[in-house]
């Protein structure tokens, strides 16, 4: 059951989305009906377990690679935080992600939306050689140097990055995602309790200990 804080913010979410559906024009940017989508999301749970998953992705794997000046190659560095992203993607076949490729904000904005379009595809191609079916990588988004983390004209490699996201569950999966993102969590509570508990470890560590005496 959800709490009123949730309730709450889902109905403020729903009212701010409908705000903005009200005359929305149509445009090449293709952001007609988003306002809908967020709607549905909200009502049917999926935005939660969205978010949810993708904190947790976050949180437990690197989800930022960098690049060097002028490049969208994958350096070692990249391709050992790509290897644990693809460790991670690997244990939620449920599991959809979307991969956003960014620059520095050196160079024409033509120019740099296509570097970043190509940085998205070199990390989408990576994780294919992880084994990750490209069925799952539901789209490759290029902001080129439009979302800059650090604000500066110059070349700055923290600007130059692609950023995987969780976005969404393989389509078909389950109607309801609140319930699929529940079978995920149970899957997990399932698999640790055949890790043996460390408290176990230690107690029996101490009584083979004894005996030996």
């Amino acid at each position: 059951m959800r709490t009123p804080a949730i309730l709450l913010v889902a109905a403020l979410s729903t009212l701010s989305a409908c705000d903005q559906e009200a005359g929305w024009s149509v445009n090449s940017t293709g952001t007609f009906g988003n306002a809908t989508t967020q709607n549905t999301g909200i009502m049917t749970g999926a935005l939660d377990a969205t978010v949810a998953l993708n904190q947790r992705f976050a949180a437990e794997v690197p989800n930022t690679v960098n690049f060097a000046f002028n490049r969208s190659d994958l350096d070692p560095a990249a391709q050992a935080i790509l290897r644990q992203q693809a460790n991670w993607i690997r244990q939620f076949p449920e599991v959809r992600f979307r991969v956003f490729g960014f620059t520095d904000l050196v160079g024409s904005e033509g120019y740099n939306y296509a570097l970043g379009k190509r940085r998205a595809e070199a990390v989408v191609a990576f994780l294919g050689t992880q084994g990750i079916s490209r069925s799952r990588l539901e789209a490759l988004v290029s902001f080129g140097k439009t979302r800059p983390l650090v604000n500066t004209p110059g070349p700055e490699v923290l600007n130059r990055r692609a950023v995987t996201e969780v976005s969404g569950f393989v389509k078909g999966s389950a109607p309801d995602l609140n319930g699929k993102y529940a079978e995920v969590v149970w899957r997990d509570y399932v698999k640790s309790a055949e890790t043996p508990h460390p408290q176990n470890q230690i107690i029996q560590t101490q009584t083979s200990g004894s005996t030996g005496q």
